[in-house]
């Protein structure tokens, strides 16, 4: 048995606490990305450029295939040392290896020191080795051993760290043969989870049989199509923790992809309105809901240990992509059509694939028609302008349709507009007059309107399942529900957004800068609520992000804003969150500055949170006296920026809209 490297630093990480998300890449393209670029690092190790490209890279890399990267004799013998030499018996592979023989901050740290040397091989064996880690960390009272722990004592260990052990137990229990691989437990947990999610799609097939009328039943067909994005994100996320580097680098677009997981379910409950139809949903949807909740924990052990260990300064490539621009600002992932296409638009010069008119004078008379027109598979950024017009159309951008880009004359010109709602039978989902999913989308001097009005209730304009989407200089119009912030990151900038209650809600990671919310007047027997937010779970990468915005209310309910109440939120769900900062609010905005959704609700598990705001209503003496508010100081505002709450310095910059990173005080 090969040495053991001393231990005497054994860092620990609680799972309890969930953490932040960090920096991440966009979703791989195909199923070479997330791979170990065997010749890549070899290259590196001998100090050579690489000749590796894309479609060079071979599917995987076995640890043979790694000792022809050798390092210098004087690295120390032992684990990592071995494993520097490629000197490694067969039979152990590099997670086990780290952490027989360097699960410690000792042995990382010298695989640190000797990255800085030798490249980026040395940092991928530091990612393996920090994976290891966890097997260890996961249980601070148990010492570490040469022997190999029992898959019961490794099982029970990491699941007493989840919010539901019992069933992290039940769910992960087949792992036997690789108890000391954590990446075998996590595999385990998104495999239950498909699995449980898989069974509620069915559930939700025989439930339906039991729809008495058209609105239940147009609801057990949204639950149907919100399994199956439920199912896809979660064999995404299975697929990149396939990969040490996948999982090293991948950590946040995991946890957003298992957030829009818990997401879609509670969605797919909350549309059914029929009590005993949506109790066997709930019901079979629990199990699902509190396996996803658990391996956001396992991403979130991950996700910490990462942070300690640095290792976004190894800038680990994957796939040939890195986190790198080069001299124009772009990431040299960055397609060169996206390059091109972006600078012209910087310039005012850019070009639309087509052009959307009323008036016939472009390629198609409605924004359906031009979306429809899309190539399948399309590669890179497809553009779409839309002339002035009102266009009286229901607009989708669905999953396949990625990285488009739509653009107008301006918010006041460029407007489509519908009054679907819920007093006529439509679910709220189905009330969106725009609704985007594809990823990666981005509208600019668009304006979007639901002119169903305040006694039609539930209402949307636009409605935002898309991930990295991004608005900028837009109007989302309405009454109640005016935005729906369903799943994922978004970014709104210059925005402005009109309505009355809850009228910007869902459960998406959302920034809102330099925007203006707009309160209008309520029906006489309502109060203004401006969120609300719908986190279920504490795990969730999720909530709302209110900075350097205004608050103010319309013409028509100045006279009377202190008469008619008006919030800045209400909890939604369980474990709500918003937060505003560097904002001005004005008066209309009630002392007290917070609503409770039914009585006591939620009140201990939300978290509201201000920070450093100003105008008539931005004091905080008044404010609600719940457990979950607080007035934050400037280090824990920070949390939540754009860099650090939704990874915007990765995505933003390549939309071409302007941003701040960080607090702008």
């Amino acid at each position: 048995m090969a040495e053991t490297l001393p231990c005497s630093k054994n860092p620990s990480v609680s799972l309890k606490e969930p953490l932040l998300p960090l920096p991440v890449l966009s979703k791989p393209k195909n199923e070479h990305e997330g791979k170990l670029d065997v010749a890549a690092t070899a290259a590196i190790a001998n100090k050579k450029p690489s000749p590796t490209t894309d479609h060079q890279r071979p599917r995987s890399a076995s640890l043979t295939d790694q000792r022809s990267a050798t390092a210098p004799s004087q690295i120390e013998e032992g684990c990592f040392g071995k494993l520097m030499l490629g000197r490694w018996d067969g039979r152990m592979d590099l997670i086990t290896c780290a952490t027989h023989h360097g699960a410690c901050s000792e042995g990382l740290a010298r695989v640190a020191e000797l990255t800085a040397v030798f490249g980026a091989f040395a940092a991928v064996l530091l990612v393996a080795a920090v994976i290891g880690v966890i097997a260890t960390v996961v249980n601070s009272n148990h010492k570490s051993s040469s022997e190999e722990t029992s898959p019961s004592t490794s099982i029970k260990a990491l699941c007493a760290k989840t919010d539901y052990s019992d069933v992290c137990i039940r769910t992960v229990g087949t792992v036997n043969s690789s108890a000391s691989d954590p990446k075998a437990f996590i595999q385990a947990a998104f495999q239950a989870a498909i699995d449980e999610v898989n069974g509620a799609f069915h559930l939700a097939n025989n439930v339906s049989a039991g729809a008495t009328d058209e609105f239940n039943k147009n609801a057990f067909a949204d639950c149907k199509s919100l399994l199956e994005y439920a199912t896809e994100e979660l064999q995404a996320a299975m697929t990149e923790s396939h990969d040490v580097d996948g999982l090293a680098r991948r950590t946040d677009d995991i946890k957003s992809w298992l957030s829009a997981v818990i997401t879609y379910q509670e969605t797919c409950i909350d549309g059914i309105t029929q009590p005993e139809l949506q109790d066997s949903m709930r019901k079979g949807l629990t199990t699902a809901q509190q396996v996803t909740s658990n391996a956001i924990a396992f991403v979130d052990a991950l996700s910490s240990l990462f942070k300690s260990f640095d290792l976004n300064s190894f800038n680990i490539t994957t796939s040939g992509r890195r986190l790198l621009s080069d001299h124009y600002k772009y990431p040299t992932w960055f397609s060169g059509h996206d390059r091109k296409l972006l600078a012209a638009q910087s310039r005012g010069q850019l070009k639309p694939n087509v052009v959307v008119a009323q008036d016939g004078s472009g390629n198609f008379k409605t924004i359906n028609a031009a979306l429809n027109a899309m190539p399948k598979r399309y590669a890179g950024r497809y553009v779409i302008y839309v002339k002035t017009g009102v266009y009286k159309e229901y607009v989708m951008v669905t999953k396949d349709m990625n990285q488009v880009l739509m653009y107008g004359d301006g918010p006041r010109k460029t407007i489509v507009t519908g009054s679907k709602n819920f007093v006529d039978g439509v679910g709220t989902i189905n009330t969106a007059t725009f609704a985007v999913v594809g990823q990666g989308f981005i509208a600019k001097s668009m304006g979007f309107s639901n002119t169903a009005g305040a006694i039609k209730h539930q209402a949307v304009a636009l409605r935002v399942q898309s991930d990295m989407a991004a608005f900028f200089n837009c109007r989302m119009d309405g009454y109640q529900d005016t935005l729906y912030v369903h799943a994922h990151r978004q970014f709104y900038r210059n925005c402005v957004i009109s309505g009355t209650v809850d009228f910007i809600f869902g459960d998406s990671a959302a920034v809102f800068q330099n925007c203006l919310m707009v309160v209008r007047r309520p029906m006489d027997n309502q109060q203004n609520i401006v969120t609300a937010h719908g986190r279920t779970e504490a795990r969730e990468a999720t909530g709302l992000v209110i900075q350097d915005c205004r608050i103010v209310p319309d013409q028509k309910l100045f006279p009377d804003r202190l008469k008619i109440p008006s919030y800045l939120g209400r909890p939604w769900k369980a474990y709500a969150l918003t937060v505003v900062i560097e904002s001005t609010i004005g008066d209309l905005i009630r002392p007290e500055g917070w609503m409770p959704w039914d009585g006591n609700l939620y009140l201990d598990t939300l978290y509201y949170a201000e920070y450093g705001n100003r105008g008539p209503g931005a004091g905080t003496s008044g404010r609600v006296k719940w457990k979950g508010y607080r007035v934050i100081n400037k280090q824990t505002a920070q949390q939540f920026t754009v860099n650090n709450f939704i990874q915007g310095n990765q995505w933003i910059p390549y939309t071409g809209i302007t941003f701040l990173s960080g607090l702008k005080f």
